[in-house]
């Protein structure tokens, strides 16, 4: 992967949740090659502490915290260990999420309640966490929200999903008004198709996206770090309440795949 133009993340403390690859991984290796302390959460313990190995061998600071994002008690551990151990939060990426995919008129309960939980639950009450001790420690700091195209466009069998990342972007212009006077800022960047170990078990998607998507490819993780590490740093100190969509232009066409 390419590296991201350096925008001074020494000394800075972050939490990325959902990072055991893909997206969320590539963030945070980016984090840490620029020198911040990087706390590395997936709910799959193994591929944590695998993702967290991978980044402090590529010269990163870079501490796994395996549990699932959406529940209050390790969201609340979590945020207090990089607290009591580095005395501050700088940066919350809330990364993590599920899509379920289903047909509208079957769709389950179950579903539904963990593609809730997850998406917006476990959003909800990390920023809520994260910007108490932002409030607390007085230097501000900086939260970010990982939407989709598919908060602004529709897609079939995604109502759920689509419904948990139009919300998150209403949150982040919420949440303006509550967190702009302790100097945080919150943002969210909604990626379109992208190339991760995920999609690509489907052999056709590269293909596909590439055809229907203006720039003719869909994106790296890099090109969705390279957004969401702009939006964190201290040159998008003024932007608060935004959405970045990195899609390749494909939200101004939308074809369906």
């Amino acid at each position: 992967m390419k590296h991201i133009n350096n925008y001074g993340f020494t000394g800075k403390v972050a939490i990325v949740t959902g990072a055991g690859q893909g997206i969320g991984f590539e963030i945070c290796r980016q984090l840490a090659k620029q020198g911040a302390v990087v706390f590395l959460n997936d709910i799959d313990e193994d591929l944590a502490h695998e993702a967290s190995l991978k980044v402090s061998k590529d010269g990163g600071n870079c501490i796994a915290c395996p549990g699932d994002s959406s529940d209050l008690s390790f969201i609340e551990k979590m945020t207090a260990v990089a607290a009591d151990r580095y005395g501050c939060i700088d940066i919350v990426i809330a990364n993590a999420g599920i899509t379920l995919f289903g047909d509208f008129f079957d769709y389950p309960p179950a579903s539904l309640h963990r593609v809730l939980d997850v998406n917006l639950a476990g959003t909800f009450f990390l920023t809520q966490a994260a910007a108490k001790q932002m409030r607390k420690q007085g230097t501000g700091g900086s939260i970010l929200f990982t939407s989709s195209v598919t908060g602004h466009q529709a897609h079939k069998d995604l109502a759920a999903y689509g419904m948990t990342k139009a919300a998150l972007e209403m949150l982040a212009r919420n949440l303006v008004l509550e967190l702009a006077p302790f100097k945080i800022n919150v943002n969210t960047v909604a990626p379109g198709a992208t190339l991760t170990e995920r999609t690509m078990e489907d052999p056709n998607y590269n293909r596909i996206w590439s055809e229907i998507t203006p720039m003719g490819r869909p994106a790296l993780t890099s090109d969705i770090a390279a957004a969401a590490l702009f939006l964190v740093s201290d040159h998008a100190r003024h932007i608060t309440g935004q959405s970045l969509i990195v899609d390749g232009g494909w939200t101004a066409t939308s074809p369906s795949p």
